[in-house]
């Protein structure tokens, strides 16, 4: 997700302050990685730039004077734009764990310990992922959803590598 997508997106909802930005992106999109203050306001400065906001005459407040950011017909055009486009099927041909793997056999170091490491660190997400679920909430057991699925994949991945890590030790060592 990109953050200045995500901040044209709620602004094509309603205007709002960057402090109200921020609180909205960190309620739908920032689970475990809150957006900084300093880059909602960076983002808001590119996207005026561009001429895809628009920040309205400063007004006083209870702190510093704040602006009320409104969504310009470019902004709006790109949102669109942006929703009616799939996004890119994932995962690609290169990943971190099949590389650990090839690495470690290339390196004669224990492939297998690595596999069953990183079995064990996917299990220990599951489950904290599984008590996010517990919860309640649907936005996040939808994102908990999500992630156990993709967990589910590379644990599938983990078992096939697992099975076939004595022919790829051979093709890598050939090589």
């Amino acid at each position: 997700m990109t953050v200045p997508l995500a901040l044209l997106g709620l602004l094509d909802r309603e205007p709002s302050y960057g402090y109200d930005l921020k609180r909205a992106y960190d309620t739908y999109f920032g689970r475990g990685k809150p957006l900084p203050f300093g880059q909602v306001y960076s983002t808001l400065a590119r996207l005026a730039r561009d001429g895809k906001v628009t920040a309205g005459q400063s007004e006083p407040g209870e702190g510093p004077d704040r602006k009320r950011y409104s969504v310009t017909p470019l902004g709006k055009q790109e949102v669109e734009s942006w929703l009616s486009e799939p996004v890119a099927a994932e995962p690609f041909l290169q990943t971190v764990l099949f590389t650990k793997v090839v690495l470690a056999l290339m390196l004669g170091h224990d492939a297998q310990r690595y596999l069953d490491l990183q079995r064990a660190t996917h299990m220990r997400r599951m489950r904290e992922l599984s008590e996010v679920k517990r919860g309640g909430v649907l936005v996040d057991a939808l994102l908990a959803d999500h992630a156990l699925f993709h967990l589910e994949a590379d644990l599938r991945w983990i078992d096939v590598t697992t099975a076939r890590l004595g022919a790829l030790a051979e093709t890598v060592r050939r090589a």
